[in-house]
């Protein structure tokens, strides 16, 4: 079995009891850096900004009372904003572990954004969670899943600060691509750390080999996701589902595509009204795989959702 449950208890907090103060600050002692998010994302951005586009900050993340240091919050925007095109969002880094959802942010805005900005309002967050990105960590500081807080009065500055630039940047949203992975560390670290924080039984899933997408129940937009999908396929491998049927525990509504009802979770998928919104799910940690595949593979699904929002194929 890939990725098997963990055989013993996570190593902070009581089994079945929910975390307090003292065990979140345990987990956050725990946290270490591991990269860096200024030589690895700030950096990149501010040295080759596209000529069709704009480099701005949009907040600061600032964790001081945790004795932590504050991070700037990065976007690209086109310059030539015209009310007559329709309007994309790309949102990475989220979740600050999942690399590909970053650095493939980067690399589309590096190779792709100008064409595309001749036809489309856009719109780059290349990395939400900074402070995740350089600690490799699902979690902010405060424990907490950004990933979960996409809602009024959200906790998660990283939630509330995108939210509040995409309403300030945008009128409305017409596609809204959210750059993730899946990764065995969701079974060996962070799958078990949440169920020790929410005192609950761990809810384990067979991590799929491959690539795949998480639409919005509520807007499924079937040919949008397969159109996403055959153009993915042609870089790497999409996830097949397991003897159930499912992928990570959801049934699979058709090849590598599964569907979460993603404005109830909170997820950054359904911060806008836009009719079409996927979520990226690449696998990393694959033999199948290089990490300039997984890049890749986000660079293709965000340049192939924009070709189908505009001529309706890829």
């Amino acid at each position: 079995m890939k990725n098997p449950p963990p055989t013993t208890p996570y190593p902070i907090g009581t089994p079945g009891t929910p975390w307090g103060d003292a065990e979140r600050a345990a987990w956050l002692a725990r946290q270490a850096l591991r990269r860096s998010h200024d030589d690895e994302v700030v950096v990149p951005l501010r040295a080759r900004v596209p000529a069709r586009g704009e480099l701005f900050q949009y907040g600061v993340l600032d964790y001081a009372r945790l004795g932590l240091r504050a991070y700037p919050l990065l976007a690209v925007r086109s310059r030539d904003w015209r009310a007559d095109r329709p309007t994309v969002l790309v949102t990475g880094g989220v979740h600050g572990y999942e690399t590909s959802g970053v650095q493939g942010a980067l690399q589309w805005i590096a190779s792709e954004f100008d064409r595309h900005a001749e036809r489309a309002n856009l719109l780059v967050l290349p990395c939400l969670s900074p402070w995740g990105y350089e600690t490799i960590n699902r979690w902010n500081p405060d424990a907490l899943d950004p990933n979960r807080q996409f809602r009024a009065d959200s906790p998660a500055a990283e939630a509330a600060l995108a939210m509040a630039c995409v309403a300030t940047q945008c009128a409305s949203v017409d596609l809204h691509v959210d750059l993730h992975e899946t990764t065995d560390t969701d079974n060996s670290e962070f799958g078990p750390a949440k169920a020790a924080r929410d005192g609950k039984p761990l809810a384990w899933h067979e991590i799929p080999d491959g690539y795949y997408l998480c639409g919005d129940s509520a807007r499924p937009e079937p040919d949008f996701q397969r159109a996403l999908i055959d153009a993915v396929r042609r870089v790497t491998h999409i996830a097949d589902a397991d003897e159930h049927g499912h992928l990570i525990g959801t049934p699979m509504a058709q090849p590598g595509i599964i569907y979460y009802a993603q404005r109830p979770l909170g997820l950054c998928g359904a911060m806008t009204d836009a009719r079409f919104t996927t979520t990226t799910e690449v696998y990393p940690d694959s033999p199948r795989t290089t990490p300039a595949e997984c890049h890749a593979a986000q660079v293709v699904t965000v340049t192939a959702a924009i070709e189908y929002l505009l001529t309706g194929r890829t």
